[in-house]
């Protein structure tokens, strides 16, 4: 805290001030009661002046403490962005070389390895790996390349080999790297419409407390109690809502900066605070709630074939395909019956038969005259018969059973030297869930949130995936209109729509769609239309998206909670301090029997600026979140920060009031 206390003292800057209209009423009594100190100097009124200046610089001290978490990041994103030359191209062979600086949109410039990416754009000939450490962290390199949803880049990475040609999208000082140093501190944050209408309420309470203090000089004049300026100004402070006006903004930013340690960029404050409100999520089927790749889950033997044969004839048949299909194959063949992995070279003289989309299979002639086939069910049974041998029903049962269960059926067939082929068994292929996923969305379904499924396989396939994942619903065979539709229907229903994506027939959906989560791998389109990127390109992240967002309007409801609460229980400690020397019945209201007026008014004050350095960590963390339902958490909240809000004041301003009797002149 103490490297952002400079950075507080500047806030205090009246311009600044205003734009917090509870603390810039702070400010205005501090100086009024600074004014009143020095023309009728008194210990009493002078530590009061201090804590009051104390308690803007604590709420300022809050906010820059919030802002200074991401200026790490920032320089570390400063660092990335390095004076560049460009060599941009002239024609189809020659370049010039540029500042980067001078490159304006629809440039191409070529970038070769070892070179420093120059500006935001993409790809539009060429394949290259790139580092882009620099921007997510991630050490590993990537492949970005020309004609795919794979194709942006951003500048400041490193290409490590190969050459490309890219085409600028961006124009100097509006790059990706210039708008995350202006989003991670601070500096191009926006107030939310929650935010806006929470500071509209906590200024309405603040003219109410204001006139009521106006206005209660003259009685307390009438009445005998006449009050000076600093005991008045006290009253206001410790009786408007200064707890949670000093930490709305910090919760803000740092609700921001908790996206941004989870490597996702926030392009507005709205885009967090619309996420805490999701109804209804879509995610992809492949990659977010799948692996992306279909795996080897079962052999299955026909025709009195015995397990090991058709492992063996599966594992052979597999040597040479480098598919993730095919070393899944090769695995379970392994673990299953324990067959040595082998390798292609192993087998001597033996003719690989590669995969086309002709023959829709492949397969291995071995020394000897053996024959094996593995491939689509029509395709394998086909060459069967072409080869004198007889298919069985049981086949086609066992395919059809796969099929309807999601799965892709693989039939693998042998051909032994001088006899008829055969079939040896079907292998069961399936789009494995990713562990945890079913967990994951019963969590979603607890916090009221729908999911529906987007994928582009048949309905019976999607159904079986869906029912595996756990899903609400899904949408199968999904083009990008299809997409659209739906998310305009959640919406006419008032519901609030997330979404991933990354390709360019993503952007109308993640434009459509209250929260668009654009991967940082697609295209420049894709992250133009949504409102945050996932800088490591991790679809399943919406979901911590989506509770990030709900921890921050938990813990803005929380410290409001907690804030009113307090203003409450200070009435016990200033109100008889004022007055009870007139209205002798107010004395029944000191519950907490403070020594004097002086030591009552000064204690409620010094807790008043107390209060908010000790929850400036837990507006910086967030309040935790478990999912739950709405009425499950307002009882919480009310439990915990309400009832907690009541007590704390009680004790702690009789505990200093123990200490501030104490102090000569304080009487």
């Amino acid at each position: 805290m103490l490297t952002s206390l400079p950075d507080a003292l500047r806030k205090l800057d009246p311009r600044v001030m205003l734009r917090n209209p509870v603390m810039f009423v702070v400010e205005v009594g501090a100086v009024f009661s600074t004014v009143s100190a020095v023309t009728d100097p008194g210990v009493f009124a002078l530590t009061v002046v201090a804590w009051l200046w104390l308690t803007v610089a604590f709420a300022n001290l809050a906010e820059a403490v919030a802002e200074g978490r991401g200026k790490a990041q920032a320089a570390t994103l400063r660092r990335a962005k390095t004076e560049t030359t460009a060599h941009r191209l002239l024609d189809a062979e020659q370049h010039e070389d540029v500042p980067a600086t001078q490159l304006r949109l629809g440039d191409r410039v070529v970038v070769t390895a070892g070179e420093v990416i120059p500006g935001d754009g993409d790809v539009v000939e060429g394949i290259a790996s790139v580092d882009e450490s620099a921007i997510t962290g991630e050490s590993a390199p990537v492949i970005r390349e020309s004609g795919g949803d794979r194709s942006s880049v951003t500048g400041g990475t490193r290409v490590l080999s190969d050459r490309i040609v890219v085409q600028i999208t961006a124009r100097p000082g509006e790059s990706f790297i210039d708008r995350m140093i202006a989003l991670v501190e601070g500096a191009s944050r926006q107030k939310t419409p929650n935010e806006i209408a929470l500071n509209i309420l906590l200024a309405s309470l603040t003219i109410v407390f204001l006139a009521a203090t106006a206005t209660l000089q003259p009685f307390a004049v009438y009445s005998g109690a006449e009050q000076p300026v600093v005991v008045l100004v006290a009253l206001l402070v410790c009786l408007i809502p200064t707890t949670i006006g000093a930490l709305l903004s910090a919760i803000g930013i740092a609700g921001m900066d908790r996206l941004v340690q989870h490597n996702v960029l926030a392009m507005s404050g709205r885009a967090v605070e619309a996420a805490g409100d999701v109804n209804t999520l879509l995610l992809d089927k492949t990659g977010t709630i799948t692996l992306g790749n279909r795996q080897a889950a079962e052999f299955i033997p026909v025709d009195g074939v015995n397990g090991p044969l058709l492992a063996d004839a599966a594992q052979l048949s597999s040597l040479a395909d480098e598919t993730p299909e095919g070393r899944s194959i090769v695995v379970l063949a392994k673990t299953e019956h324990g067959l040595r992995e082998r390798s292609a070279g192993e087998l001597t003289r033996a003719t690989f038969v590669p995969f086309t989309a002709q023959t829709r299979m492949s397969g291995v002639d071995l020394d000897g005259g053996r024959q094996i086939r593995k491939g689509a069910a029509a395709a394998v049974m086909k060459w069967v018969r072409d080869n004198g041998g007889h298919p069985t029903a049981e086949v086609g049962a066992i395919v059809d059973a796969v099929s309807t269960s999601g799965g892709t059926p693989l039939v693998v067939a042998e051909r032994p030297q001088g006899q008829p082929a055969r079939a040896l068994g079907v292998i069961h292929l399936k789009d494995v869930v990713k562990e945890g996923m079913r967990e994951r969305f019963e969590e979603m379904r607890r916090m009221g949130i729908r999911t529906v499924m987007i994928t582009g396989d048949n309905p019976l396939t999607a159904r079986a995936i869906a029912q595996e994942a756990g899903v609400d619903d899904f949408l199968a065979e999904a083009t990008p209109e299809d997409k659209m539709a739906l998310i305009k229907k959640e919406q006419e229903g008032g519901r609030l729509v997330a979404m991933t994506g990354d390709g360019t027939n993503d952007a109308p959906a993640l434009a459509q769609a209250d929260v668009g989560v654009a991967m940082n791998s697609g295209t420049s389109s894709a992250k133009e239309a949504g409102n945050m990127v996932d800088l490591d390109s991790n679809p399943t992240k919406l979901i911590e998206i989506v509770e990030i967002g709900k921890q921050l309007l938990i813990t803005r409801g929380s410290l409001t909670t907690f804030s009113i609460a307090n203003d409450v229980a200070k009435y016990f400690a200033i109100i008889p301090a004022m007055f009870a020397g007139v209205y002798g019945g107010l004395d029944k209201l000191d519950v907490m029997h403070l020594a004097t007026p002086e030591s009552a008014i000064l204690s409620a004050v010094i807790f008043n600026a107390l209060i908010i350095i000790a929850l400036i960590p837990l507006a910086l963390r967030g309040v935790r979140y478990t999912p739950s339902s709405a009425a499950a958490m307002l009882r919480r909240n009310l439990a915990l920060y309400g009832v907690g809000g009541i007590v704390a004041p009680f004790v702690g301003i009789k505990l200093l009031d123990l200490l501030v009797s104490r102090i000569p002149g304080i009487s």
